[in-house]
């Protein structure tokens, strides 16, 4: 998938047995050790129904969240006929995703296996045959994607299929051309967000496009950094485009992206604060979101940008950051 994780994921390790403790005349065994007790409670993970669900990959669901960011920048009502579509929309999004990540890795089997840890995953690994994976991908993506339709939401049936058309095409030939794979897997993630605001029947802001566009294109950025770091001089062997991207210009694309993101959620700030009953809040707003973005480019340049929802999910300050965000820019919406 274009937008797969990385997963860390080991085989189970095979520990020697437990020693024995001599005691009177009867051997009685130790208490297991740590690392035995974890390889044991890790072993449903290299069964058909755990491998399957790794390949799924749920912690990646994390970024259908940007379904609820339009509707939360218009400011819908907070009751259950204005959020079931949005849920909807969100649930869908995690059917696709799985599907194409698993429909994904069957057809990068061979390519993973060349990389560090890619090569762990289920299908690369083996723990879910190849075929296997691609028939329920497949599944997935046709139930997601006609839920949507079948609730009344046709326009967010069209988000869906055209992001697994282009998460498709990417996997079989736009991976290997130079800029066009950095669109396609940015792409993800904006799709995401005007979806989101298609099934809430919101009108989507000029400066909200720009942001998530321009702030997608800076993790993607990001995420080619962490391969090419991770790689080396094999990095073409996994992925053609990273012999023609030089850390300078993948720089060059995170400084550019990062700042168009930044800029455009100023003016995008401000101009909200001019109907806003309390202006203050959204100009607050602007000091913790540019410091997250600084804090997701020191991440990055340390070379975790790899899987995104990993930086999100592992790191406190860019936590902590975002719900000082959230608080201030929501407070701003609702108080208006």
């Amino acid at each position: 998938m274009s937008d797969a994780d990385l997963s860390t994921d080991a085989p189970p390790v095979v520990e020697p047995a437990d020693p024995v403790v001599e005691v009177a005349d009867a051997a009685v065994p130790a208490p297991p050790s740590p690392a035995a007790a974890r390889a044991r409670s890790d072993r449903w993970k290299y069964t058909l129904p755990g491998g399957l669900l790794r390949a799924a990959r749920p912690r990646q669901w994390i970024k259908n969240v940007l379904v609820f960011a339009a509707p939360g920048a218009a400011g819908i009502s907070l009751t259950p006929h204005e959020l079931a579509p949005v849920l909807g929309a969100f649930a869908a999004w995690c059917l696709v995703s799985s599907g194409t990540y698993l429909v994904n890795d069957a057809l990068d089997a061979e390519a993973d296996r060349l990389h560090p840890r890619k090569r762990l995953r289920a299908v690369a690994s083996g723990v879910v045959p190849v075929g296997t994976a691609r028939a329920v991908g497949l599944c997935l993506l046709a139930v997601g994607a006609g839920a949507p339709a079948a609730w009344g939401a046709p326009g967010v049936t069209g988000f869906l299929v055209l992001y697994a058309a282009i998460t498709l095409s990417y996997s079989l030939w736009l991976k290997e051309m130079a800029i066009i794979d950095l669109a396609c897997v940015a792409s993800g993630f904006v799709l995401r967000a005007i979806s989101g605001g298609i099934a809430a029947h919101v009108a989507i802001s000029n400066w909200f496009l720009i942001v998530a566009s321009f702030g997608s294109l800076f993790m993607v950025a990001g995420k080619r950094h962490a391969e090419h770091l991770d790689l080396r001089e094999g990095r073409g062997a996994h992925r053609a485009t990273l012999e023609e991207y030089s850390l300078g210009f993948l720089s060059y694309v995170r400084a550019v992206s990062s700042g168009v993101t930044i800029t455009a959620y100023c003016l995008w700030a401000f101009e909200k604060a001019k109907v806003a009953g309390d202006p203050v809040l959204f100009q607050l707003s602007i000091i913790p979101f540019v410091m997250a973005i600084l804090r997701y480019a020191l991440l990055l340049d340390a070379g975790r940008g790899g899987a995104p929802e990993e930086v999100v999910l592992g790191d406190r300050t860019l936590q902590v950051l975002g719900l000082i965000w959230v608080a201030l820019f929501a407070a701003g919406v609702y108080a208006a």
